[in-house]
């Protein structure tokens, strides 16, 4: 970003700057997660209302990222609001710490609408409930290794912060990726019991599972690469052709596309039944919520009825080898299963999917006219309520070849967005929600139109 633009920005957003300071004198690097942090500081929000935000500073935003996907319904939506407020009212108690009506009310319905999903058990984030998936693949197969795909990001742990955004120097080939270790602090262990697969590359990746078979417990992805990056139905016939075949546990993160590309995830468009499903962001309903979901024999190995309690002591362990240990306070939180239920009772109501994938179709299209407009190679891609802006020819299948956009365009073009009221995070994927409008829509078109111009002065 230019200095000109610099300052342009720091002008609009003087008090977010002063905030931005000021936490960073008491969270380090002023953020309390890495993601929300982008130069020359992040934007500091008051409110928001509907498909809109609005900073510290007054500034009114369309937003695009809706939390990175989690507020389908948009901000404030008075469905959840009454859940909440209900469910609170009724309940007399944020929580209970025993089992609950809710708990059963949201697992039939995720029984009901993923074909996968045999029984349910709840975590507090999408983290954790891919942690929960990985360790009960390696519990029921009893094998110690994980396989992920380069560019996969399945949460912020030690066992899968690995070749998500490696450099190309150290990435390996592409039909057979290094694995590499993001963040500082992960122990060599994870780095050489994780095992990178390419991504969209159905002969190679066949090769490293059949070479690694006898040890790998389970192949987690992202069925739609980052969000947006869907996997071909070949190669996901194949990995799970494969995967049965070699007893490896398919875990499927749907994290990002559940609720979002179909109600019932990416596997009801692929028609493919993975052994285990991770679920969170929509699930919450603007709060923080996790789920698995999978085969009853292999869910059932987390069962405590069968004598593991490490918690008590004296209590009876007689078969606590044979049993999977998953708790946690908050799991199955029923505020937030209430709020999650009235989020899926209106993207159920006739038509309301329709209607969010043809909002989302149209700005898709109505944007890639305007950047032909101006010469420039430019494609969405993604799939039902979610997309990217990519800026490249030729067809983008994996993380290899986003690195063969044009990022620093797009980012130039993402400040200038800022500036005119169109807010995500720069270089991230859009997300729709059932809330915007068509003027959200035309003045989108209109604001990318302007920061085209501006960018290409």
């Amino acid at each position: 970003m230019t200095v000109e633009s610099n300052s342009i920005l720091f002008e609009k957003t003087k008090t977010s700057a002063k905030l931005f300071e000021k936490a960073c004198e008491v969270i380090p690097g002023g953020v309390t997660a890495n993601i929300k942090y982008f130069a020359p500081h992040p934007l500091v929000m008051e409110k928001g209302k509907g498909s809109k935000l609005f900073d510290v500073d007054g500034n009114e935003y369309i937003d695009y990222l809706l939390c990175y996907g989690a507020l389908i319904l948009g901000h404030g939506h008075q469905k959840i609001l009454d859940a909440v407020n209900h469910q609170l009212l009724e309940a007399g108690t944020t929580i209970f710490g025993t089992p609950h009506q809710l708990e059963v009310t949201m697992a039939e319905k995720l029984i009901d609408l993923y074909p996968s999903v045999e029984m349910v058990r709840y975590t507090n984030s999408g983290l954790e409930a891919t942690l929960l998936a990985i360790r009960t693949a390696m519990a029921y197969t009893g094998k110690p290794k994980l396989a992920k795909f380069e560019g996969h990001y399945h949460g912020g742990y030690d066992q899968v912060l690995l070749s998500v955004n490696p450099e190309m120097d150290q990435s390996g080939t592409a039909q057979s990726p290094n694995s590499v270790p993001e963040s500082r602090g992960i122990p060599d262990y994870y780095v050489e019991n994780t095992i990178i697969l390419p991504f969209n590359d159905l002969e190679a990746t066949e090769q490293i599972l059949r070479k690694h078979a006898h040890e790998i417990a389970g192949v987690i992805l992202e069925p739609i690469q980052g969000g947006f990056i869907p996997a071909e139905q070949e190669f996901m016939a194949g990995l799970r052709r494969i995967t049965k075949e070699l007893d490896i546990v398919l875990i499927f993160d749907e994290v990002k596309t559940g609720f979002r590309v179909s109600i019932g995830g990416a596997q009801t468009n692929y028609g493919i039944k993975p052994d285990l499903t991770a679920l969170g962001k929509v699930l919450g309903g603007g709060f923080p919520i996790g789920a698995i979901g999978g085969k009853r024999e292999i869910m059932m190995i987390s069962a405590p009825n069968s004598g593991r309690d490490i918690l008590t002591a004296g209590a009876e362990n007689a078969n606590k080898e044979d049993v999977l240990f998953h708790s946690g306070t908050y799991n199955g939180h029923p505020t937030i299963l209430a709020a999650g239920l009235a989020t899926i009772n209106v993207l159920e109501q006739e038509g309301t999917m329709e209607k969010l994938f043809s909002k989302t179709n149209t700005l898709r299209k109505q944007l890639e006219n305007v950047y032909k407009n101006y010469g420039l190679e430019m494609q969405t891609i993604g799939m039902g309520s979610i997309f990217n802006i990519i800026l490249a020819e030729g067809t983008i299948k994996n993380y290899r070849d986003m690195n063969k956009t044009n990022t620093k365009l797009r980012k130039e073009i993402d400040y200038e967005l800022l500036k005119l009221g169109i807010y995500s995070k720069p270089l991230n994927r859009y997300s729709m929600s059932v809330v915007h409008t068509k003027e959200d829509i035309a003045r989108t078109v209109e604001a990318h139109d302007e920061a085209i111009r501006r960018v290409l002065k």
